[in-house]
């Protein structure tokens, strides 16, 4: 029963790759959509653990740092710093600025005092060292030794990070806590959020406190909507697979009418028919699933934001290409078992 649904995927060869190319096609979207959606997860994790702290002080009633238009004065970071429990407490500034490349780009600063808490990690370069340095992210595509220009201010770029984005892959930008505050408060000695190294056992009045897992929830939740589209579109996607699969065999099926009658009347039941346009589903689907797999890796680096396909979805799309495989024979499945064994002695 399978060497019979093996053979007619050899006879219609053309359909067959046409149907293989048309899924697999499908089916890396899938895995690409998917690799995005685990890219907007996983880099509000790297930006929030680059700033290597236990908590995160902000103002009382905000949702989180990131989100935040409030900000806090150098009284707070004293308070916070005499804090039972604070070994270390080091003020930041964040904010959103656009730059010039010459084409406009979206830019992450973040303000932090050279050495200290929030301080990234250079990937190449030197660390910041003094006012008018810049680290930016590679993603950026500007080299060490280069000039980013900033609100009017030129900045050397002395260091490069690696993956440091958020908000969907938009760069982060690294400057010395006095230029932030130059840039954004007219050199108001104001901040955004406080990180600290040890959990304050309370916070100062009109202050709150919040662990790395609540910033990372308020970093994410303005992308939040945009994930749950693509899982929407996921969804879309294995359907129209499931729909391209059942237009196959259903051509197929109604092409091999008299065969199913000619099997039938020579003793053949209703499930080695069946067994047959499942083995043939399969095949396909399975095929599919091995092609896209391919395609993804193509497909995905021409992906502005980024890709990051976990290792988990390909073998979700193993068992997902399977059963997409069996709910498309369907269609095929209802016609070949109406067939009359009549037929086979027909004209």
């Amino acid at each position: 029963m399978f060497a019979v649904g093996f053979r007619d995927l050899q006879f219609r060869l053309r359909r067959f790759v046409i149907g293989v190319i048309a899924t697999a096609l499908v089916f890396s979207l899938t895995l690409v959509l998917g690799g995005i959606a685990a890219f907007f997860h996983n880099e509000t994790g790297r930006a929030v653990s680059s700033f290597r702290a236990d908590a995160w002080v902000v103002p009382r009633g905000v949702a989180g740092p990131f989100t935040n238009t409030q900000f806090m004065s150098q009284s707070d970071v004293r308070q916070v710093r005499s804090e039972p429990g604070v070994r270390e407490a080091d003020p930041v500034v964040l904010f959103r600025q656009t730059v010039f490349l010459p084409k406009v780009q979206d830019l992450n600063v973040i303000g932090v005092e050279p050495g200290e808490l929030g301080a990234p990690a250079v990937h190449t370069g030197n660390p910041l060292r003094r006012r008018g340095e810049i680290v930016v992210d590679a993603s950026l595509g500007k080299k060490v030794g280069s000039t980013l220009r900033m609100k009017g201010q030129d900045f050397r770029i002395v260091g490069l990070t690696h993956g440091l984005t958020y908000f969907g892959g938009i760069p982060v930008a690294f400057i010395p806590l006095r230029d932030a505050q130059d840039l954004l408060f007219l050199g108001q000695p104001l901040d955004s959020t406080i990180v600290t190294k040890g959990i304050p056992h309370a916070a100062p009045a009109g202050l709150q406190v919040l662990t790395n897992r609540e910033v990372r929830a308020d970093m994410y939740r303005p992308i939040k909507q945009a994930s749950g589209t693509i899982q929407v579109l996921d969804i879309l996607l294995l359907l129209i697979a499931a729909g391209i699969i059942g237009a196959i065999l259903y051509m197929s099926s109604l092409e091999r009418i008299k065969d199913f009658a000619v099997m039938k009347a020579t003793g053949a039941g209703n499930g080695f028919v069946l067994a047959g346009l499942v083995a043939q589903a399969v095949v396909l689907a399975a095929t599919s699933a091995i092609v896209a797999i391919i395609l993804a890796q193509f497909i995905g680096p021409l992906v502005p934001s980024g890709v990051e396909i976990p290792s988990s979805s390909y073998g979700v799309l193993a068992v997902t290409a399977l059963l997409v495989g069996v709910i498309g024979s369907l269609a095929g499945l209802r016609r070949a078992l109406s067939v009359d064994p009549a037929l086979a002695f027909g004209g």
